[in-house]
C-alpha cells in the first residue's frame, strides 16, 4: 500500500517542480522539466503517457531540446579539435605547424593526448550528425556522411600515421606500415565524405539562406580537392598547407551547418515559438 502511494506521489512531485519552473520561463527550466519527466518514466513505465501529457501541458518540446543540444556539438567539435591540437603542437619538441600534420602528434610518448583529441572530436561529430538527421527535411545521405566523418576520426586515432623524416626527431621516416596506410585511408574517407555531404546539403541550406547552396557546395569541393592534393604533396610544405585548408573548411562547414540546422528546430519552450 505504501509502495503504491509512493509511485503515485512521484509524478506529482515532478509536475509540481516543473510547473514552478514553467513560470520562470527560462531554457534551463525546460531542461529540468525534461529531466524530471524522464526519471519519472523510468521509475514507473506505466506512467510514460502521463508524463508526455504533462510535458505538453507545461509547454516543453523534449525532442526539440535534445536535437538542438546534439547540433550544438557540431559547433564545438572544430574549435575543440584545433585548440587542443595546436596546444599540443606548440608543446612537442621538434614539431613544426608549417611542416607537420597534426596527426603526427599521435606518435611518441604523448601520443595518447592526440588520440584523445581525435576520439572526442569524432564523437562530437557523430552526435551532431544524429542531430542533423533529426532536423526537418535534412538529407539522410548528408547526415550519414557527417556521421562517417566523425567515425573516421575515431578510427584514425586507433591507427597512427607513419613517422616522417622530420617528426618525431631522429625517427628517420621513410617506412610504410599497415597502420599508417589505414590512418591515411580513414582520413581520406572522412574528408571526402564530409565534402560530399556539403555538396548534397547545399539544396537544404539554399532554402534557408540566400547563398546557402553556393557556399556549401564550394566548401564541399574545396574539402575534397584540397585533401587529395595535400595528400599527394604531403612531403612538401605546400602539401601540409592544403591539408590545413581541408581541416579548417571541414570544421567551419560543420559549425555553420549545425547553426543553420539549430535555427530550423522549433524552440523547445512552446510559448516562445
Amino acid at each position: 500500500m505504501i509502495a503504491a502511494v509512493h509511485r503515485q506521489a512521484w509524478p506529482a512531485v515532478a509536475t509540481e517542480n516543473t510547473a514552478a519552473t514553467t513560470r520562470d520561463g527560462s531554457i534551463q527550466s525546460c531542461a529540468l522539466r525534461v529531466t524530471f519527466a524522464g526519471l519519472a518514466g523510468l521509475a514507473e513505465p506505466r506512467l510514460e503517457h502521463e508524463m508526455a501529457d504533462t510535458q505538453t501541458e507545461l509547454g516543453c518540446d523534449r525532442g526539440a531540446a535534445v536535437t538542438r543540444s546534439m547540433l550544438g556539438w557540431g559547433v564545438v567539435a572544430g574549435p575543440f579539435y584545433l585548440l587542443f591540437g595546436i596546444t599540443l603542437a606548440l608543446t612537442r619538441p621538434g614539431f613544426d605547424l608549417t611542416r607537420d600534420a597534426l596527426s603526427l602528434l599521435l606518435i611518441g610518448d604523448l601520443g595518447w593526448l592526440q588520440w584523445l583529441n581525435l576520439v572526442l572530436s569524432g564523437l562530437m561529430s557523430i552526435v551532431a550528425a544524429i542531430g542533423l538527421l533529426r532536423t526537418p527535411e535534412w538529407s539522410r545521405a548528408a547526415g550519414l556522411l557527417v556521421g562517417v566523418y566523425g567515425a573516421c576520426f575515431v578510427l584514425s586515432a586507433i591507427f597512427p600515421p607513419d613517422a616522417t623524416e622530420n617528426f618525431p626527431p631522429g625517427a628517420g621516416g621513410g617506412e610504410f606500415t599497415t597502420a599508417g596506410i589505414l590512418h591515411f585511408v580513414f582520413g581520406g574517407v572522412g574528408f571526402v565524405g564530409v565534402g560530399i555531404a556539403a555538396i548534397i546539403a547545399g539544396s537544404w541550406l539554399g532554402r534557408r539562406q540566400s547563398r546557402g547552396t553556393t557556399w556549401s557546395r564550394v566548401a564541399g569541393v574545396v574539402i575534397i580537392v584540397a585533401f587529395l592534393a595535400g595528400g599527394a604533396l604531403s612531403a612538401l610544405p605546400g602539401g601540409v598547407g592544403l591539408l590545413w585548408i581541408t581541416v579548417l573548411v571541414a570544421w567551419g562547414w560543420l559549425a555553420m551547418t549545425s547553426i543553420a540546422a539549430y535555427r530550423a528546430i522549433p524552440h523547445p519552450a512552446i510559448a516562445r515559438r
